[in-house]
């Protein structure tokens, strides 16, 4: 165990600690409302970043409403989308059953989604369609599974639907990280059947890690085909390490 790994723990156990204690400051405050659920978030996303020593680098405007759909290396893209902008995220239902992140995620306003249950993607949608209409945006990954970075898989219409239906703006995000002495993005990507505490530990032993973070334009959308082959293009063209916003 190195000292940097220790260090980074002990400041990401105070960092987590410190999110439950200013959620509960501002329950107490008042109700808390989506839209503050969406600020804790972002608030708790910066300070857990800082533990585990990720910088990130931002080009693009934030959307502050409407759909916001991204490519998905590991859990570490939810901090970093975020810490960027405050939103709503579209998950994978098994992460309300992990140990403090599923109260974190239910915390800040995360929508739940059983894959491959159609019941469960109307449900989804129906609550992608009230969120849609706040001025806060909702961030989908819609590859449907974080990858090892190689390629952006294809992505699935069905939840852009509630955007299309809405007339809402859909804006292109792409990740991309970064590791000093030419390490790999794949290192660092969480993908497949690997375990979460170990890819964690190594996220905490790694020197130099830091993310780019690049927002493309908000478009509306008439059909789910176009706004999905034309995101999935802008997305795998600002992947690029030469692109430019």
């Amino acid at each position: 165990m190195s000292l940097r790994t220790l260090r980074r723990a002990v400041a990401l156990g105070f960092a987590l600690t410190a999110c439950v204690l200013d959620y509960w400051r501002m329950s107490l405050r008042g109700p808390m409302t989506l839209e503050r659920r969406a600020v804790w978030l972002q608030r708790s996303s910066r300070r857990v970043l800082g533990s585990l020593g990720i910088r990130v680098s931002v080009e693009g405007r934030p959307p502050q409403r409407g759909l916001i759909v991204s490519n998905h290396l590991s859990y570490l893209d939810i901090l970093i989308l975020s810490a960027a902008a405050p939103c709503f995220f579209v998950s994978k239902a098994e992460i309300d059953r992990w140990p403090y992140f599923g109260w974190a995620a239910r915390a800040g306003g995360t929508i739940f989604i059983v894959r491959g249950n159609r019941a469960s993607a109307e449900v989804t949608a129906a609550e992608m369609a009230r969120r849609l209409k706040l001025d806060v945006p909702v961030l989908l990954f819609p590859e449907g599974t974080s990858t090892d970075g190689n390629r952006v898989r294809r992505f699935h219409l069905r939840l852009m639907q509630p955007a299309i239906d809405a007339e809402a703006p859909i804006t292109a995000a792409a990740v991309r990280y970064r590791i000093e002495g030419g390490i790999p993005e794949r290192e660092l990507c969480w993908f497949g059947d690997a375990p979460f505490l170990p890819h964690l530990w190594k996220a905490l032993g790694t020197a130099g890690f830091s993310a780019e973070l690049r927002f493309g334009e908000p478009r509306v959308y008439a059909d789910r085909r176009a706004a999905a082959a034309e995101t999935h293009a802008e997305v795998e063209a600002m992947r690029k390490p030469s692109a430019k916003i």
